[in-house]
């Protein structure tokens, strides 16, 4: 485990970092939490606005190391090509619109990254993005059905070009031979649907390189080891902010004319600190999990695939079971889960009282309704706590009928948070999503909730853009750094074949993936995919708009994903 460990250390540069002295003037931007959201968010504004002074603080000694570690999350690039939570059965009929906006969000993710390896923020694609085909798997005939009528529906638009359907055993078999063999005496009907564009994502190592690209600016300063304990609006509408330095137990303060808080399950105790109104219609409700987990190579060499089922009867997406091929840092593994736990810290590195210190008066009714109204998920999570390691191996051997008890070992992973939002019609209501919460004169903002997560960072922060700096964002100037960034900003991939695969093909070759169904014949520039994004508007276009994240959009495992 040392080993394993020691993959996760930052850079030297990042470790320099040194808790920061007040500022005479207020700073421009804060940002509190070092995952991929304030990465991702301070990426962008700091080649939107490099001359602003942004600040981030993280309250461990690295950043990367809770939601955003690769250790931590479900490290799949979620497009919506094998998730089946996103393609609902409502009224006899397969609903594919989530599943477009969730695939819509991951393509903005993939011009972002390419843009950050051509900007040299992000380094060698493959430290952080890598091929690996998604496969979605069902047994049953009513499931069968199901599959069948989702791969009918989702092939009639060009965002699933190139994904396969299958009921052929032998087919299956050399898609994901681990997972059908030993079926012998399994007469069940059988069926997956495959994407060979799938990708397999460590978010920890794009976190980690973002902010050490941003660290070579004089205008952005980090602080380690930096826990913010307070938030408070300053008479000139700034905001106060004070941070402990963990390691001297100093404090200090900086003013910020904005603050960002993408603290993970922290984000709410923070959030309900800085006294906004918003905050007071929340609360969170944390759900941990577990994977059982290999390096065996001669296991981890027989499934190069990512393996989706779908959730049992009755239980909350978050259950989704899957069997991932990982790549931790450079080394490969198989990842099974999740199993759910229950702990009452709002962090994996945090505090037993976090739940109880974030219950108000205005949101611990809301919480007991949602335990009343949710007995399904009551009796899940009861189920999971439960669990012993022989329930747990039974589980994996569902979808690895010959595993070795002895390759596989049991991995504790990170802790999320999930909304309970009081509803003035319905009372509390649980979110299998994230939403951004935001001051009225948008100068504070939080990102609560479990998913959609990292896989989905650049579009939350787009959207996020757009609500707290919509002046700049009017402006030709952002106008024309956002489509730099994201060439195909403001338009409908869904509506846009051509646009689509010039932009599948810029990604492709940029972040070195191997889709050969993307890589055209002859070179495809960024400029390029922007010519034909502009061709595609309309000549009196006001200015555009990126595609909003829906609030509760993308139900990732919200135990595993960042």
């Amino acid at each position: 485990m040392q080993k394993r460990l020691s993959l996760l250390l930052c850079s030297p540069l990042l470790a320099l970092a040194a808790m920061p002295v007040a500022a005479d003037e207020p700073v421009d931007v804060v940002l509190i939490g070092g995952g991929i959201m304030s990465a991702t968010l301070g990426t962008y504004l700091q080649e939107l606005e490099p001359e602003w002074d942004i600040h981030l603080y993280e309250r461990l000694d690295q950043v990367a190391q809770e939601s955003s570690n690769a250790w931590n999350n479900a490290g799949s690039g979620h497009s919506a090509f094998m998730e089946m939570n996103y393609t609902p059965d409502a009224s006899g009929r397969v609903e594919i619109q989530r599943a477009i906006n969730v695939t819509e969000q991951f393509e903005v993710s993939r011009q972002f990254w390419a843009h950050q390896v051509e900007n040299g923020i992000l380094g060698e694609p493959s430290s952080f993005i890598n091929s690996v085909p998604h496969i979605a798997v069902v047994w049953g005939d009513e499931d069968v059905n199901f599959l069948r009528e989702r791969y009918d529906a989702m092939t009639q638009n060009p965002l699933y070009a190139g994904m396969e359907y299958s009921e052929d055993r032998a087919e299956l078999a050399e898609w994901m031979p681990l997972v059908m063999e030993g079926r012998e005496n399994d007469d069940r009907p059988v069926a997956a649907t495959r994407m060979q564009m799938g990708t397999e994502v460590n978010y920890g190592a794009q976190a980690r390189e973002m902010v050490e690209a941003l660290t070579r600016s004089d205008n952005f300063t980090l602080g380690l080891s930096s826990e913010v304990r307070d938030l408070t609006r300053n008479d000139d509408d700034t905001w106060q902010v004070t941070i402990a330095n963990l390691e001297s137990g100093e404090e200090t303060t900086v003013d910020a004319r904005y603050v960002f808080i993408g603290a993970g399950g922290a984000a709410l105790p923070l959030l309900q600190a800085s006294g906004i109104p918003e905050a007071k219609a929340y609360a969170g409700f944390p759900v941990g999990g577990q994977f059982l987990y290999t390096t065996n190579p001669d296991v981890v060499s027989q499934h190069d695939v990512k393996a989706y089922g779908k959730a049992g009867e009755g239980s909350p997406p978050m259950s989704v079971p899957h069997l991932d091929l990982r790549n931790l840092d450079g080394e490969p593994a198989l990842f099974f889960g999740p199993f759910a736990t229950f702990s009452s810290k709002f962090l994996k590195e945090g505090s037993w009282t976090d739940l109880f210190g974030s219950m108000t008066l205005d949101n611990t009714w809301p919480m007991v309704e949602v335990g009343l109204d949710n007995f399904n998920l009551v009796s899940y999570l009861v189920g999971q706590v439960l669990m012993s390691d022989d329930d747990r191996f039974e589980a994996l051997q569902e979808y690895y009928p010959n595993a070795n008890r002895d390759d596989w070992e049991l991995w504790t992973a990170g802790q999320r948070v999930q909304i309970i939002k009081n509803n003035p019609e319905r009372g509390g209501v649980l979110q299998f999503g994230t939403e951004v919460v935001t001051s009225q004169d948008g100068t504070m903002s939080a990102l609560l909730g479990a998913s959609p997560g990292a896989s989905t960072a650049p579009s939350i922060m787009l959207n996020l853009l757009d609500r707290v700096f919509p002046t700049q964002v009017a402006s030709d100037e952002w106008q024309s750094t956002l489509t730099e960034i994201i060439p195909s900003y403001g338009q409908k991939l869904a509506e846009n074949a051509e646009l689509l695969s010039d932009v599948r093909a810029y990604t492709a070759e940029t972040l070195q993936l191997d889709e050969p169904m993307n890589l055209p014949a002859e070179s495809v520039e960024q400029s390029d995919v922007q010519d034909e994004a502009e061709a595609a508007s309309e000549p009196s276009q006001e200015a555009a708009e990126p595609s909003e994240a829906e609030p509760s959009t993308t139900e990732e495992e919200s135990i595993t994903e960042a």
